[in-house]
């Protein structure tokens, strides 16, 4: 929204932040929807008794105009007070995939391919369980970082499981185990994340982190009904505890077959390319029509970014 226009919209309360100043200290908001995200002008000590009821998480009805400050947009609120949760629907609140059924048409397409039988009655478990299927297409795969999105995690799993195969076909490396750790590697994610709301950690997620949640809910298959071997469990689980690559990135090991490297490097590409999507379509890195971005972006490790294009003659036809 430009400078000057105004808002009269349901909003997620994605931050309430207290500052302390010589006046007595004030109150900054973040609020979004799935459009998009923008920090509240202060909320001074008169202004208190209006944010009764406003909570982190929690959505509110909004009315204001949006201002400037320092260069930066901010929200310059009218009125607010709080909704009732019951009553919203997420999807407009929170970033979110369009629509899921072309990723789990390809993944289903590739596991129906699988040969092994094992194999294939191992990822039946989880991925024909309609319950499984509903919480992984709702969960994102970050909080704040790549595909920080409703969807975002199987969207991901898509990804990594395409580049993934792709990197197998040209190798030795053996393709049904490479899709079966795209498939596996996040699957702690829907122990570690609470999406409705703001997305945020949970205290398991907190506590032991999605690798080691993902190792424990294969544990829990196995000591349930497993159909495959002690050796190949360790294998598959091999693929979770390895895909972050390294012990200082968050690996519980490094990977120690081809099948794992392919997979930590697809994870990584999935993550790195949609990180950078997402900081060139972000204004907020730019100044004016700048062609470089003004400041580092952290989910790229702290490095700028360069929106340049060129049609290559296509319009001109030359």
């Amino acid at each position: 929204m430009a400078v000057g226009e105004r808002l009269d919209d349901p909003l997620l309360v994605l931050e309430v932040e207290h500052r302390e100043s010589r006046g007595g200290g004030f109150t900054l908001l973040t609020l979004g929807n799935r459009h998009g995200k923008l920090p509240t002008a202060p909320f001074w000590p008169a202004d208190r008794p209006r944010l009764v009821g406003i909570e982190r998480g929690g959505v509110a009805q909004v009315s204001g105009e949006i201002s400037q400050y320092l260069g930066a947009r901010q929200l310059k609120v009218a009125a607010i007070r709080p909704l009732p949760a019951a009553n919203v629907d997420w999807r407009c609140l929170q970033p979110s995939v369009d629509d899921v059924a072309p990723y789990w048409e390809r993944l289903d397409r590739w596991r129906g391919q699988v040969r092994g039988p094992r194999l294939q009655r191992t990822l039946a478990l989880l991925f024909d369980d309609a319950d499984f299927r509903r919480r992984f297409e709702a969960c994102p795969a970050s909080i704040t970082g790549h595909h920080a999105e409703l969807g975002g995690l199987l969207r991901h799993t898509a990804e990594v499981a395409a580049i993934g195969r792709a990197i197998a076909e040209t190798s030795s490396a053996d393709a049904d185990l490479v899709l079966a750790g795209a498939l596996l590697h996040d699957i702690g994610k829907l122990e570690a994340y609470r999406w409705t709301g703001a997305f945020e950690m949970t205290e398991r997620g907190s506590l032991l982190g999605h690798v080691v949640l993902g190792l424990l809910a294969l544990e829990r298959l196995a000591a349930l009904a497993m159909p495959c071997t002690a050796v190949e469990l360790s294998i598959l689980q091999h693929l979770i505890a390895s895909h972050h690559g390294s012990l200082e990135h968050g690996a519980a090991v490094v990977p120690m077959s081809l099948e794992a490297e392919i997979l930590h490097f697809a994870d990584d590409a999935s993550a790195k390319t949609a990180s950078m999507a997402d900081a060139l379509a972000d204004e907020g890195n730019f100044s004016g029509r700048s062609l470089v971005s003004a400041r580092p972006v952290w989910q790229l490790d702290r490095r700028r970014v360069y929106r340049g294009t060129s049609d290559w003659g296509v319009t001109a036809g030359v």
